[in-house]
């Protein structure tokens, strides 16, 4: 009965969650009917004791970065310098070249730290025209988006900001940079092979006389004014490149010389240097960023406050729906049943735990729709194992991270994934219309780039 309400609780955790319900409710009830089905277990101190207590670590380790990206998003959409970067990349591209000009606009705002959510409402006006003028399929945009913003700069290129590159280090001891070389190589297999996919796509269609088609016009179609007062590109893309140089700079030349023997004290959680590092340095960065980017364009916002504010409370729904999914991966953790499916993934690949790992964080992002929620869960339950048989082997902690971050970024945009709803809802289109495409491009490629990458590992390379 235990092993069948785990079944169960995942089933429908998946199911309802597509229907629409929020995760914030599902994720208590659902757990909790895990383990009123395992039989003797005490129903609110599992509540409370565990499934509360995760989610509050949670939040009190990654608050800050949900936090600061999403204010910092903000910023760069509300000043206009999104924008800017969108259109110069088409300037430079050229129009004839829709789809790559979108993905790399994207990809650069995405690996800057914007939010994926941020980057598809800045995006989708500039590439829907885009689209229009070149005679692209519309129903070939939110795969464009989802490339550019879903898949190597969410993952896989070596610094990137986003909360699945920063998740892994505290388990692995680990920074951002993790792993430089597997993880270029990953996000080049995922850009060329997903841009060769939809050129491919587009050239078909257009052979069948299939151009942009017919729609309706959406909401997200205009985000800012025609004749918004647009900052340069140098000025648009400087707090980017700012994020990246801070945190690299932070995390290899200013951190690792601190002297911070204080962090064994019982008040500051007795821990070492190394396992807040990456953490710090994000920190830093955006917050730096932020400031360069408001004193930059400090006359284009309309209102500063409403877009510092909205930023803040544009991060509050996101991180909280994770760390419900943290809660519930821990109440289902703790159940006796669990240990079966542990040793399931465990052994499948009993000597490999690279492998391991890849096959739990993709069944886990999977069944939760979340790239993030499901590697959290995965290494809330299993990541110590993971880790220490990693050390026995003389696996590379660094691998270790940057195989989590790939897998994170697999079976996660599943149909029922939220960005891959949100982004659809953005475009006006339908799973029926375009997900084919936005599976190929986010979840069966990535998936390759990760096997890859694993094979890169296993021969030492």
């Amino acid at each position: 009965m235990g092993l069948l309400g785990i079944v169960l609780s995942l089933g429908l955790l998946m199911y309802l969650a597509y229907r629409g319900i929020n995760v914030l409710i599902l994720a208590p009830l659902l757990a909790l009917l895990a383990v009123l089905m395992s039989g003797d277990l005490p129903v609110l101190a599992t509540y409370t004791q565990v499934f509360m207590k995760s989610l509050g670590g949670y939040v009190i380790i990654y608050f800050p970065l949900f936090l600061l990206g999403a204010i910092f998003g903000k910023v760069m959409a509300d000043s206009g310098a999104a924008r800017t970067i969108a259109e110069k990349i088409v300037e430079r591209v050229g129009a004839h070249r829709a789809i790559l000009a979108v993905v790399l606009a994207c990809g650069v705002l995405t690996y800057g730290g914007v939010s994926l959510f941020v980057v598809a409402f800045a995006i989708y006006p500039i590439a829907n025209a885009l689209f229009r003028r070149a005679d692209v399929p519309k129903r070939l945009l939110p795969a464009a988006i989802a490339l550019g913003s879903f898949t190597f700069t969410m993952t896989a290129f070596p610094g990137t900001p986003a909360i699945q590159n920063a998740i892994p280090m505290p388990f692995f001891g680990t920074n951002v940079f993790a792993a430089p070389i597997q993880g270029t190589i990953a996000g080049l297999i995922m850009l060329f092979g997903g841009v060769f996919w939809l050129n491919r796509r587009s050239a078909a269609a257009h052979a069948r006389s299939e151009g942009y088609g017919q729609h309706e016009r959406t909401a997200a179609d205009s985000s800012l004014p025609e004749d918004m007062d647009l900052p340069g590109f140098g000025v648009a893309i400087l707090p980017v490149v700012s994020v990246i140089a801070l945190n690299a700079l932070f995390t290899y030349v200013i951190i690792p010389r601190m002297n911070a023997a204080y962090l064994a004290d019982p008040r500051y959680g007795e821990t070492t240097l190394q396992s807040v590092a990456g953490i710090w340095a994000i920190i830093v960065a955006l917050v730096a960023s932020i400031v360069l980017a408001i004193a930059l364009n400090w006359h284009r916002f309309t209102n500063l406050t409403e877009s510092v504010n909205s930023g803040t409370m544009g991060s509050l729904l996101p991180i909280f729906n994770t760390a419900s999914e943290v809660g519930y991966g821990a109440v289902i953790a703790s159940l006796p049943a669990f240990a079966i499916i542990r040793d399931a993934v465990l052994g499948l690949f009993p000597t490999n735990p690279v492998a391991s790992l890849a096959v739990a964080v993709n069944v886990l992002a999977g069944i939760t729709g979340s790239a993030s929620g499901g590697m959290s869960i995965a290494l809330q339950a299993l990541g110590e194992q993971f880790a220490a048989m990693a050390r026995e082997q003389g696996i590379s902690m660094e691998l270790m991270h940057r195989v989590t971050a790939l897998s994170s970024g697999g079976f996660d945009a599943l149909p029922h994934n939220g960005a891959v709803i949100t982004l659809l809802a953005i475009t006006g289109l339908t799973h029926k219309k375009s997900y084919g495409d936005i599976f190929v491009v986010s979840v069966a490629i990535p998936v390759f780039a990760t096997v890859v990458v694993i094979i890169l590992g296993s021969l030492g390379l």
